[in-house]
């Protein structure tokens, strides 16, 4: 019996759905440091978007080239930036000037995020990583365009950033989540990603990693007491070398 048109619109939908429901990954990894402590990891989706901003964008540099970027392979991201206490399990100490258990752990080099994942992966299955710069934006937009995930502006109500006037970071999990169920992906500490800092293409790219060598690591997200430019989605432009150290810069893993 041939199905009618309905029928086979009907039944496409059921299928993708069951695709979706069913997939053979988890939606949330879990990363035993011992100590009764746990890193939450998002599955986040592959897919296509528009990386960068638009020229009317409010605070705009002209470092934030829109360009298309397909993210071939789905991966993992941390729901929180890495806490002190969970840094502390694992590295022995706590190089934070702000210091609390929940708090992000700051203070760490792009260097020493590479030890502490070192270490993780020896102690686990392995093929933890900090995120490439396009992974970090497209979960920080999660499948929107706005300058925020939450719109085109922000208040103190959405975030940790300058006129929150808190002045130090806060506890992970504080503000409401973005669609993919990340936290803190605008303000309170900008987090180190993989690459190495380099001018946007003007053209389609798929999975970029950046170039092979540099001087300057990307960092994102804004701070504490960073403007709300800073915060944006598309928003690239402290600088920072590999071995710096800051109160305003964090971390968080992806898989």
């Amino acid at each position: 019996m041939k199905l009618m048109r309905n029928e086979c619109v009907a039944a496409i939908l059921l299928l993708s759905i069951l695709e979706l429901t069913q997939s053979s990954e988890p939606k949330i990894g879990l990363v035993n440091l011992g100590k009764n402590l746990n890193l939450e990891l998002v599955l986040i989706p592959s897919g296509k978007f528009t990386m960068g901003s638009p020229e009317d964008e409010k605070g705009r540099s002209n470092n934030e080239t829109l360009h298309e970027v397909t993210l071939s392979k789905s991966f993992y991201l941390g729901k929180y930036e890495v806490t002190q206490e969970q840094w502390e399990a694992l590295m022995g100490n706590n190089p934070s000037t702000y210091k609390g258990a929940k708090l992000p752990v700051t203070g760490v080099t792009w260097n020493d995020c590479q030890e502490f994942i070192k270490k993780l992966n020896a102690n686990t299955k392995g093929g933890y990583r900090l995120p490439t710069e396009a992974e970090w934006e497209y979960a920080a937009r999660a499948g929107t365009k706005t300058a925020f995930s939450f719109g085109e502006t922000i208040a103190p109500k959405d975030a940790n950033y300058s006129d929150s006037k808190i002045g130090k970071p806060s506890a992970v999990g504080s503000y409401k989540p973005n669609a993919f169920g990340l936290y803190d992906m605008h303000g309170n500490v900008f987090e180190w990603c993989q690459d190495w800092r380099a001018v946007y293409p003007v053209v389609a790219v798929t999975d970029p990693v950046g170039p092979n060598s540099g001087m300057i690591r990307v960092v994102r997200g804004g701070s504490f007491s960073f403007d709300a430019r800073d915060s944006r989605s598309a928003d690239r432009d402290l600088r920072a070398t590999p071995d710096e150290q800051s109160d305003h810069i964090g971390f968080r893993l992806a898989k």
